[in-house]
């Protein structure tokens, strides 16, 4: 395989990591094939939206998943944002205000009043991968995980309208959805109920992030099953790159 050719199936950010291939800092690994490679160092974002911490299993199965790419991507640099514990605000006038002032305009009542969303967005472009903690409440989202979708969904930013059709802004992501349940949603009579894994995919594949793969620990609340549902869920993943 030619090296422009492995270039177009990395995350963005290892490809980031390819043109910094000349700094010697970085660990190496020798392939016969290839001879001598840096490893790519990825960079993780791991949003937490339940509020049960250790007890929660949206959160375990999170952890579980950067454990996975950790162990395929040695010295990865892990980020975690606990919307639970440092929640973004609801959206209110200032703040809608803000988002359609291009930011050389705004005042500094506007420009702190956009901080949150500029800062996530920047978190969601710095990261390669992306792990979601998604707990089903009601059937959809936590309404933290609901204000983090309103801050990064911003026109212009993140996505863009072309010819009437939407073109999402926010590409070469690979998103993991760690979604937690008490009842089985993923098939069954109670799978129409499930409002957490399509709304994200819709909501992210409209944003960019095309390649999403959501991960259930699912049957919680069920004899029998809650004892293994985590582990089940997280012999699922596959990390391919």
């Amino acid at each position: 395989m030619l090296v422009h050719e492995m270039y177009v199936h990395l995350y963005a950010g290892q490809q980031a990591a390819l043109r910094r291939l000349l700094n010697p800092a970085l660990p190496t690994l020798f392939l016969p094939a290839f001879g001598p490679l840096t490893l790519f160092l990825v960079n993780i974002l791991h949003i937490i939206s339940s509020p049960r911490k250790g007890a929660s299993a949206s959160i375990q199965l999170g952890n579980g998943i950067i454990d996975k790419l950790q162990a395929a991507h040695p010295g990865s640099n892990v980020i975690v944002h606990d919307l639970a514990t440092n929640p973004f605000p609801h959206l209110e006038e200032a703040k809608l205000q803000s988002f359609f002032t291009p930011a050389e305009s705004r005042t500094p009542e506007q420009a702190a009043a956009a901080k949150h969303s500029d800062d996530a967005i920047q978190e969601i472009n710095d990261a390669d991968v992306i792990v979601i903690g998604a707990p089903l409440y009601n059937f959809g989202i936590p309404s933290t995980l609901k204000a983090w979708v309103d801050h990064i969904a911003r026109a212009g930013i993140t996505f863009k309208y072309v010819d009437g059709a939407p073109q999402g802004l926010i590409t070469g992501k690979k998103v993991y959805v760690a979604m937690s349940s008490g009842g089985i949603y993923s098939e069954g009579p109670s799978a129409g109920y499930d409002f957490v894994a399509p709304y994200l995919k819709a909501v992210l594949g409209f944003l960019g992030m095309t390649d999403v793969t959501v991960v259930r620990a699912e049957g919680l609340a069920i004899p029998g099953v809650q004892d293994t549902a985590v582990q089940k869920g997280l012999d699922s993943v596959t990390i391919t790159a």
